[in-house]
C-alpha cells in the first residue's frame, strides 16, 4: 500500500473516530445538560422536625410506590436494600433506603431524594438505572416527594451497603445510562386535565406516578424503554416472564365494562367476581394496592375505565385441537382439576376461578396458563380476602405432553377458542421461568 494510500486510510480513519467522539459527547451532553437536578420551587432542602401526620402520610405513599418490595432482601430488614432486580442486562440490587448515615440515606436532604425520585440522579450525581422507575416517578408531586422522605428518615437506621449491581459491560457504565436517558427520559410534572373532574385526575396520577403501572403494563423495547406508557396495552415482563396483559383492551385486562365496585375490590383484595390476581400482581395487591384508601382505589378504577379501548387485531384461525390431544386433556382434567374447576369449568365462587369464557384462559399468549400449571397460583392474603384459595403446582406431576394436552383441552371446552398448546410451548416456559 502506498504512503498516499496509507494516509487516506489513516485520515478515514480518525474522521470517523472523531465523529463517534462527537455523536457520544452529544449524547453525554444532552442527558447531562437537560436532567440538571433542581429543587422544585417553594421546598426546603432540609425538612423540618416531621409530624406523626406526615410520616403517616408518607408511609402510605411509600406503600403505594411499592417502594418495600424492591428496597428489601427476602428475609432481610425492611427497606434496608438488598433485593435483586433481574433485567435483561444484568442484576440491578437495590439500595438502603433506611436513615443510616453511612450506607444509607442519612445524609440525603429532601432536594437529594426529590432529585432521585424526579430526575433519576443520585445525591452524588450518579445517572440511576430505570429500574427505579423515575420515567414514572418523575411525575409524583414535591410535596408528596417530601412526605415519603420524611417517613423514610423516621425507619431505625440499618447500616448495611448496598450490594454492587452484576450488570454486563457496557450497560455498567454511566455512558450507558447516559444514552438510555437522552433517547428515552425527559423529566416531567403533573398536570391535571382540565376537562376531567378531581376524581379521575387523582386516579390517573397514581396509575401514571406513584403506581408506576407502565412498569409492567406498557411493551418494552429492545433497550428496555417502555413504548406508549399512558396506553398500559400489555406486554411480556422481561426475565420474569409473565405476561402482563392489556389494560385497556376488552379481551384481555381492560375493566371498561366493569362495575366499579368490582374493580375496586380486585385492588384493594386480589378477588372480584370476574377475576383473581396471581403472579407479580398478586405481589403488587399484597405489598402496594391492599393499602389503598377508599377514595383513592375508586379513583383509580374510574380512570382505568376510562383508558380508550383497543380493539382486538384480527388474529389468524386458530388450528382445531386432534380429538386424540382433546381426550387426553379430559383425562388429565378430570383427575387433577375437575374437583375443585367444576366438571364444566364452572368454579366455585369466592374460591375456585371459573375457566368457561375466562378471558386469561383464552389469550392468544399462553405463557401465564402454563406457569399457573407448572408453579401454582396463589392470590394474595388480604383482609377483605384473609384465607385465599390456591393452586398447587404440577411441575412435578404432570410431563410437558400432558400440560399442553390439559391446557389445550381447557382452552377449546365450555365455549371457550383459543391456539392449541404442544410439549415444546411448555418446555419453552419450563426454561424461561423466572429465576429462584
Amino acid at each position: 500500500m502506498s504512503r498516499a494510500r496509507v494516509g487516506r486510510w489513516f485520515a478515514a480513519v480518525l474522521a470517523v473516530g472523531l465523529l463517534v467522539g462527537l455523536a457520544v459527547g452529544s449524547v453525554l451532553w444532552r442527558a447531562v445538560g437537560q436532567h440538571v437536578a433542581e429543587p422544585a420551587p417553594a421546598s426546603q432542602s432540609v425538612l423540618p422536625a416531621q409530624g406523626a401526620d406526615v410520616i403517616r402520610r408518607g408511609e402510605y405513599l411509600a406503600r403505594l410506590g411499592h417502594c418495600m418490595g424492591c428496597h428489601t432482601a427476602q428475609g432481610g430488614a425492611a427497606f434496608a436494600g438488598g433485593h435483586g432486580i433481574e433485567t435483561p442486562f444484568g442484576t440491578i440490587y437495590g439500595p438502603n433506603l433506611t436513615p443510616d448515615a453511612k450506607t444509607g440515606i442519612g445524609r440525603w436532604s429532601a432536594d437529594d431524594f426529590w432529585n432521585a425520585l424526579h430526575h433519576g440522579i443520585s445525591r452524588d450525581g450518579r445517572l440511576l438505572y430505570p429500574a427505579f422507575p423515575y420515567p414514572s416517578y418523575t411525575h409524583v408531586t414535591r410535596q408528596d416527594a417530601d412526605a415519603i422522605f420524611g417517613y423514610l428518615r423516621s425507619l431505625p437506621a440499618v447500616e448495611q451497603a448496598s450490594r454492587p449491581h452484576a450488570l454486563r459491560f457496557p450497560f455498567n457504565t454511566q455512558a450507558a445510562v447516559a444514552a438510555w436517558r437522552a433517547l428515552y427520559f425527559r423529566p416531567g410534572a403533573w398536570v391535571p386535565d382540565q376537562d376531567r373532574p378531581p376524581e379521575w385526575n387523582r386516579g390517573a396520577y397514581l396509575v401514571q406516578g406513584l403506581g408506576h403501572c407502565a412498569a409492567c403494563h406498557a411493551p418494552r423495547n429492545a433497550w428496555g424503554a417502555t413504548v406508549d406508557a399512558a396506553a398500559l396495552r400489555g406486554g411480556m415482563m422481561p426475565v420474569q416472564n409473565w405476561l402482563a396483559p392489556s389494560l385497556a383492551a376488552p379481551h384481555e385486562a381492560g375493566v371498561a365494562d366493569w362495575p366499579l365496585e368490582e374493580i375496586v375490590a380486585l385492588l384493594q383484595t386480589g378477588q372480584s367476581p370476574r377475576a383473581t390476581v396471581s403472579g407479580p400482581m398478586a405481589d403488587v395487591v399484597f405489598g402496594s394496592t391492599q393499602y389503598l384508601h377508599a377514595e383513592d382505589a375508586r379513583a383509580m378504577a374510574v380512570y382505568l375505565q376510562s383508558l380508550p379501548q383497543q380493539n382486538r387485531a384480527e388474529a389468524p384461525k386458530a388450528a382445531v385441537p386432534g380429538a386424540a390431544v382433546m381426550e387426553r386433556g379430559a383425562a388429565v382434567y378430570a383427575a387433577h382439576c375437575a374437583q375443585c374447576h367444576g366438571a364444566s369449568g364452572q368454579g366455585q365462587p369466592a374460591q375456585f376461578s371459573a375457566l368457561a369464557a375466562n378471558r386469561a384462559v383464552n389469550l392468544g399468549n399462553p405463557t401465564n396458563l402454563v406457569r399457573m400449571v407448572l408453579q401454582g397460583g396463589y392470590a394474595p392474603a388480604t383482609p377483605g380476602n384473609p384465607w385465599p384459595y390456591g393452586m398447587p403446582p404440577f411441575q412435578q406431576v404432570l410431563g410437558d405432553e400432558d400440560i399442553a394436552a390439559v391446557l389445550t383441552y381447557v382452552r377449546n371446552a365450555w365455549g371457550n377458542r383459543a391456539p392449541p398448546l404442544d410439549s415444546l410451548d411448555v418446555q419453552r416456559v419450563r426454561e424461561r421461568r423466572a429465576p429462584g
